[in-house]
């Protein structure tokens, strides 16, 4: 906008002075029109001045020059350069220049011919300084109303889009406050102007994404605070232990080995957990031979539980998962069978075309229909009166590892004991 108005103020000024100029020009050529009608010309090429002429018209200045440039009449008061200057002029024909003497003047000169050739010239001129000041004054209006002009504009245009930002800023702060407060508010597809309205939709999918974002963080930190509660109590268990009452060495000795592998279990959690968390959309690339991996879901001190787990696993068989992550991805499913087992928990792995198939079976009471098919749902529980402190993650959690690892995990239905199968892409 600036720009526009700078361009019309120097236009309109450069027009102004162009048509000043032309109105000087004018006066001139009437006034040397004037003045040559009272030149006469001899035959013997003599050029005189009518009596009867104004004289008045040589105090303004005004020249005759005859032939050889010649001065027959000049102004009151000139002098030798402006002498030399009208006569150079008159030389050259019909012409204007402009000459600096006491002040800018403009000089005219109009040719007398006489069977079409130049026999005298009449040289006029007009200062230039009133045409100047018109000039200067117009140019400091101008200036003047442009500022004016981008001032009004300025105002005018900050308070429309005052006016018409107060809505986005309304909406970013609802944004910010709903994505602190209340992440599941949305604008949704009220009728809004088509900008505000695909404001609003874009809001509404940067809070998707925010929310989701939160989603994943807690579910993370309590899946890791669920993986780490068995490990974190059995130290805790073994350290009560030690300090309630003096323990043989044996028994000091089996304390400190039950600690070292709760806490290398952690650790083992730990790593697992963050690498599945930073990956985000697959588990770490590594290789386990299940002869070696599945016993360690066997294990009766590491679970605390009477009920024995069997594992049956031909010694070749390898998955292209690492160990710790098959380890996390088991745990919860063995731990969950656990629960409902009346006598004991039996883990099966074999190799089905281009798949490693691991079934966990218990001879428990079984699942309905709708357990096992929601079993993986994040805080999903079969029987939330049943007095496990559970909250529903850890079957969450396998399938997550076990999708990111490229394999796939599914309950079946069953009145006769429960039965989970894993499916791992081999090594």
């Amino acid at each position: 906008m600036a720009l526009w108005v700078l361009l019309l103020t120097v236009g309109a000024n450069l027009l102004l002075a162009r048509g000043l100029s032309t109105q000087a020009d004018d006066v001139l050529q009437a006034r040397a029109e004037a003045t040559a009608q009272t030149v006469q010309v001899a035959a013997d090429g003599t050029v005189s001045v009518l009596e009867a002429r104004d004289d008045e018209a040589l105090d303004v200045g005004t020249w005759i020059v005859g032939p050889a440039g010649t001065i027959v009449e000049r102004p009151p008061g000139s002098s030798a350069r402006l002498d030399a200057a009208a006569v150079e002029l008159a030389g050259r024909g019909a012409g204007t220049r402009e000459l600096e003497v006491d002040e800018p003047l403009r000089l005219l000169a109009l040719p007398i011919t006489d069977g079409g050739r130049q026999v005298a010239a009449v040289v006029t001129s007009t200062s230039l300084s009133p045409y100047r000041q018109v000039e200067r004054l117009a140019l400091a209006g101008s200036a003047g109303v442009a500022v004016l002009l981008l001032v009004i504009v300025h105002l005018v245009l900050r308070a429309n889009v005052t006016r018409a930002l107060r809505p986005v800023r309304q909406m970013s702060a609802q944004a910010s406050e709903w994505s602190a407060d209340d992440e599941d508010r949305r604008f949704g597809a009220e009728p809004r102007p088509q900008e505000l309205a695909e404001l609003a939709e874009t809001l509404d999918q940067l809070l998707d994404r925010l929310a989701a974002v939160v989603r994943h963080e807690q579910r993370f930190s309590e899946e890791l605070s669920h993986e780490l509660r068995t490990p974190l109590a059995r130290v805790q268990a073994e350290m009560d232990l030690l300090t309630s009452r003096p323990r043989s060495a044996e028994e000091v000795r089996e304390a400190h080995a039950a600690i070292d592998r709760s806490t290398r279990a952690m650790r083992s959690i730990l790593d697992t957990m963050m690498s599945a968390a930073r990956s985000a959309h697959s588990a770490p690339v590594g290789r386990a031979r299940l002869a070696d991996v599945l016993p360690r879901l066997a294990d009766p001190v590491g679970r605390g539980s009477g009920t024995p787990v069997v594992v049956h696993c031909p010694a070749e068989l390898v998955v292209g998962v690492d160990a710790d992550v098959v380890v996390r991805a088991l745990s919860p499913v063995v731990d969950n069978a656990l629960r409902f087992a009346r006598s004991e928990v039996v883990v099966r792995a074999r190799r089905e075309e281009d798949r490693v198939v691991v079934t966990v079976e218990d001879d428990g009471p079984g699942m309905t229909g709708e357990v096992a098919t929601r079993a993986f749902e994040p805080g999903f529980r079969g029987d939330p009166e049943d007095g496990h402190p559970g909250a529903g993650l850890g079957l969450a959690l396998v399938r997550r590892l076990v999708v990111a690892a490229g394999g796939t995990v599914h309950a079946t239905a069953s009145p006769a004991g429960g039965r989970v199968t894993v499916e791992l892409p081999p090594g």
